[in-house]
């Protein structure tokens, strides 16, 4: 059993301890994928925000900004979406090792993937799409209506009629290969980021979200396709159009 002592120690950062010329980057070992590959068919994204309202400012975004539970059957456009990912995972510039993201991450590792479970998105068939950063375009994991039901329980009744769900993964030898046993917290971190930025892009668009952080493990990661330990899910987010 954990206890507070366990938990609260791993929260704390061992930065001084961290000897980085043995981990896997210091002993010259090649850096990790940053994105999976896609060997299925790929759904090009319209340019991020090209075809997107922005009603709000950002500081009424930020002021408006809550976790919503409830949603309207109104569907998102593409447009919507792909500015949605964008604002989560897109990728400003890139470089031989790190890519520089519209989200903060340490060392510039991303160690997510971005799964979505499309329910209603004008011009997607629903099923479980993954977002491609360096492609700006979506990874067809599978086509099918039957997820809704799975995707509840999995999510422990937090899917919420969701118009999409976004899932991250973590891949964590990402950041082990350079931070080691440090790549815990900065993985945690990173999961903050890549969600607060969620909230307020949907807020930007007329859509809402909720995180979620209580779900069940093993069944989600069976939904996703992944397996477990060298990735898994880490968080969840329904997003829908504002009531």
């Amino acid at each position: 059993m954990y206890g507070p002592e366990t938990t609260r120690r791993m929260l704390k950062t061992r930065w001084p301890e961290l000897d980085r010329s043995k981990t896997d980057h210091g002993t010259g070992k090649p850096a990790p994928q940053r994105q999976k590959p896609c060997s299925g068919e790929k759904v090009a994204l319209p340019e991020p925000g090209a075809t997107v309202e922005h009603p709000i400012s950002f500081r009424d975004a930020v002021t408006l900004r809550e976790s919503r539970r409830s949603f309207s059957d109104e569907a998102l456009t593409i447009g919507e979406l792909s500015y949605l990912l964008w604002a989560t995972q897109g990728v400003r510039k890139s470089g031989e090792k790190a890519s520089f993201r519209t989200v903060p991450s340490g060392g510039a590792r991303h160690p997510f993937e971005t799964y979505i479970f499309v329910n209603r998105v004008e011009g997607l068939e629903p099923g479980l799409y993954r977002y491609l950063p360096f492609d700006h375009a979506l990874c067809v994991e599978r086509k099918t209506r039957e997820f809704e039901a799975k995707l509840d329980e999995a999510l422990l009744k937090h899917h919420f009629g969701g118009a999409v769900d976004f899932v991250w993964t973590a891949i964590p030898y990402r950041c082990e290969w350079s931070y080691s046993w440090e790549s815990l917290r900065l993985i945690l971190l990173d999961a903050g980021h890549v969600c607060a930025h969620l909230y307020l892009a949907c807020e930007d668009v007329g859509c809402g979200t909720c995180a979620v952080g209580a779900y069940d493990q093993d069944k989600l990661d069976a939904l996703l396709g992944v397996d477990g330990y060298n990735e898994f899910a880490v968080y969840a987010a329904p997003v829908g159009k504002q009531r």
